[in-house]
């Protein structure tokens, strides 16, 4: 009988038994230029660089393929179109921002499985049975916000937000549940150069709140101004704002919904904590720790399933609250509209640069 050649015969028996080589391929885009953005990308190479250093996923390596998509839309359809047209990307990881997903989940349909990060806006619920998120809908969130503000005892309030998808879709959750008077609800631009504007006209008007709903630029930009001016009123913001703690003069007493905080007690949450402050030298915040945690998930999918696109969706679409994911932020299942399961925000307020529980929390 002739010796077949080894590498034939190797190749030969990996095919007998369903087994694969190479490297598991994920997409990966965000606006990495952006502070939210970076902390992603950190959270997401911190989850890679444990997997791979556990021994992979089956002895396979998980790499990530990052793509800038800048928040845009029309970029993040392009990035999308290349991710579904590179057949050795797998699934997605993002997008982060709720425009660039809405904009790409019309590309992945049918054809490529994303699990969303940080984007929040109730425009995704449901639009592809394709995509899923692991934060909570802006539409959830912004009653959250706003209920916790009556706790506080707020009663006058004015709104600013940042004209997208995101901030549109948070300040109206926000208004349609607050139960106090508004005074304002008017656009701010997301470079915060209209910062002194709104800062001169909330002295005048004297809220006893402000909600904004945006970004971290925007919000260090407002609260600079705020404090320049003498302005007493409380500052409350969403997931959007965890940021803001890169300025602690600033941001000292600001209110922010937070998916988490460094300071959460959970043992694995602590370990998640420990592991990010030695690779980067800073406390993660939510958009970190959501990026680690969609990362962790779509590993768990490629060790079930392996490298198929249409295996892969069907798994993350059976991660129902019977079978559910551990993750940093909490246990990881998804409804049929592919939001998650009981997410929520952690009320919090900054003290000395950290995200610590606010009075009133719950």
């Amino acid at each position: 009988m002739p010796r077949r050649p080894w590498p034939l015969v190797f190749a030969l028996v990996a095919a007998a038994c369903g087994g694969e080589s190479g490297d598991l391929r994920l997409g990966m885009a965000g606006p990495f230029d952006e502070g939210f953005g970076r902390a992603n990308r950190q959270g997401a190479e911190l989850a890679v660089a444990e997997i791979n250093a556990a021994g992979g996923i089956g002895g396979r390596s998980l790499v990530l393929e990052f793509r800038n998509d800048q928040g845009d839309g029309s970029r993040a359809a392009t990035i999308a179109q290349e991710f579904v047209d590179d057949e050795s990307i797998i699934g997605v990881v993002g997008h982060v921002t709720s425009g660039a997903m809405i904009a790409a989940a019309k590309v992945y349909d049918g054809r490529l499985a994303a699990l969303a990060t940080t984007a929040s806006s109730a425009a995704l619920t449901g639009i592809s049975p394709w995509v899923f998120r692991v934060i909570s809908s802006d539409s959830a969130n912004g009653v959250d916000l706003a209920r916790f503000a009556t706790r506080l005892g707020k009663r006058r309030a004015a709104i600013v937000y940042e004209n997208d998808t995101y901030g549109r879709g948070l300040a109206d959750a926000f208004r349609g549940e607050f139960e106090g008077d508004l005074i304002g609800f008017d656009p701010i631009d997301a470079s915060g150069a209209d910062a002194e504007v709104y800062a001169s006209w909330f002295l005048e008007r004297r809220p006893d709140l402000v909600f904004v709903a945006g970004t971290e630029r925007s919000g260090i930009a407002l609260l600079r101004e705020a404090r320049r001016v003498g302005l007493a009123a409380d500052f409350l913001g969403g997931d959007g704002w965890t940021g803001i703690v890169a300025d602690t003069v600033a941001a000292e007493g600001a209110l922010v919904g937070a998916p988490f905080t460094a300071l959460d007690p959970r043992p694995e949450a602590q370990r998640f904590v420990g592991a990010y402050r030695e690779r980067f030298g800073a406390d993660p915040d939510g958009n970190a720790a959501l990026a680690y945690d969609a990362v962790q998930v779509m590993a768990a999918g490629l060790r079930a399933v392996g490298s198929n696109r249409e295996r892969l969706r069907g798994w993350l679409a059976g991660r129902t609250t019977d079978a559910p994911i551990a993750g940093v932020t909490g246990a990881i299942a998804f409804l049929p509209s592919g939001d998650p399961v009981g997410k929520s925000f952690t009320m919090t307020r900054v003290r000395r640069g950290e995200l610590t529980p606010a009075e009133g929390a719950r």
